[in-house]
């Protein structure tokens, strides 16, 4: 096979990118705030499809999640994360008009993706079953707190409460004898935006089979067990769970954090069995542990895992950061700097992975974004439009609907549609 090279892509003069894009042509109508939802269709996006993101009036939640910071913040880089290359309508169901528009946006789409909760869009004609018969082809996409059945089905959830703390991965994750603590903003959204679209691709495959869509659901709660499986499936097999130790009494003292002499972290991950005992041994600079009776198998090693995690301590808080990752390197060990985001922000092999794009400010720049997690060779997906100001294309949404200028201008005068920011 010839090499494979990559196509630019360069926007015309409507804002408009073009370019081999994997989902160019397919219709995405987002009705959804905060994250997991919009992540979802954000990376439907990032892979070509157009994306109209309906917003209620106010807009949606996460365009104010720094209104109340104590600083001249002039960005929102959380909203725009999700919402980059999207075009804002903003509709209010309440009014007949304005639900009636959001209709016909399903009608038109290939994926109708929401979070709005169950009850609220059946009682506004927005359900599943209102919507399918006008577009029998519709892929129409779910995200909820606890899933469409059981006694808390109706909550509402966050990732911090579904996610975090009711799928168990709070406990697993919290040292046993210390307090649980908060997760970061959006993770267990985006993870929960991913499995949505895990869900979306494989309902449009099947749409190619059978020429009608179905609904798909996913659930921070679902989602949460998922991701502490391989954990929770010891604990459904065998009705018990090990704990997460401390740092100074792991499960497998060289599957730890450690420290340099300047204090810089580092963590390493071993093969499994004892692979790694000698290489981890000469790595620190104590090839003598080799030769001490109380580790001298993986059994005594993990017995007296805090003595081995001490002697580790010592020997590589002794090293220069330098020659510690030298020595890694050359024993071919799995291991890894602990960074901070701003170092993750300067790591030349962020970049080079492909986990950064680069997004338009609205001003003539660009600045970086955390990138949809997947690469296709051969397709440039570097640069992204900016998330959209709200109400920025209702006019023009509203006419690619059919509706006339006259109709435009009485909805927005009936508070039935909204336009941009001033």
């Amino acid at each position: 096979m010839g090499k494979t090279t990559a196509m630019p892509i360069k926007a015309t003069p409507s804002g408009e990118y073009q370019g081999l894009m994997i989902l160019k042509g397919l219709k995405v109508v987002e009705f959804a705030t905060y994250i997991a939802a919009p992540g979802a269709a954000g990376v439907l996006g990032d892979w070509g499809a157009e994306v109209i993101k309906i917003e209620r009036p106010g807009g949606d939640d996460m365009r104010h999640v720094f209104a109340d910071a104590k600083s001249a913040l002039s960005a929102n880089p959380t909203f725009e994360m999700d919402n980059r290359g999207k075009r804002s309508v903003v509709l209010d169901i309440t009014k007949p008009e304005g639900r009636d528009a959001v209709a016909k946006l399903a009608a038109s789409a290939d994926v109708f993706i929401t979070n709005v909760r169950p009850a609220s869009l059946k009682r506004a004609g927005l359900d599943e079953a209102s919507l399918r018969p006008a577009n029998p082809r519709l892929i129409y996409a779910l995200v909820t707190g606890y899933g469409l059945e059981g006694p808390d089905a109706h909550k509402p959830g966050f990732d911090v409460t579904a996610f975090w703390s009711r799928a168990g991965v709070a406990r697993m994750t919290t040292p046993k004898g210390e307090d649980p603590f908060l997760l970061r903003t959006g993770f267990g959204d985006h993870i929960t935006s991913l499995a949505t679209t895990s869900a979306i691709l494989a309902a449009l495959y099947e749409r190619e089979q059978t020429g009608v869509g179905r609904m798909v659901q996913t659930s921070l709660l679902a989602t949460g067990t998922y991701t502490v499986g391989s954990d929770l499936a010891v604990q459904l097999r065998f009705g018990r769970l090990s704990s997460n130790r401390s740092r100074r009494e792991p499960l497998n003292p060289m599957a730890n954090f450690f420290q340099s002499a300047e204090g810089r972290w580092f963590v390493t991950n071993p093969r499994g069995g004892s692979v790694d005992w000698v290489a981890m041994a000469t790595a620190a600079g104590r090839p003598d542990l080799l030769e001490d009776p109380r580790f001298s198998s993986g059994r005594l090693r993990k017995d007296n895992s805090a003595a081995l995690t001490a002697e580790f301590d010592l020997a590589f808080g002794a090293l220069a950061w330098a020659e510690i990752t030298a020595r890694l390197d050359a024993a071919d060990l799995v291991w890894a700097p602990v960074q901070t985001p701003a170092e993750v922000a300067v790591d030349p092999q962020v970049r080079a992975s492909g986990a950064l794009v680069q997004v338009e400010n609205g001003q003539g720049g660009l600045g970086d974004s955390p990138a949809a997690p997947a690469q296709f060779p051969g397709v440039d997906l570097s640069r992204r439009p900016p998330a959209p100001g709200l109400g920025q294309h209702t006019r023009a949404i509203l006419t690619e609907l059919g509706y006339g200028p006259e109709a435009v201008e009485a909805m927005i005068a009936a508070g039935a549609a909204g336009v941009a920011d001033a």
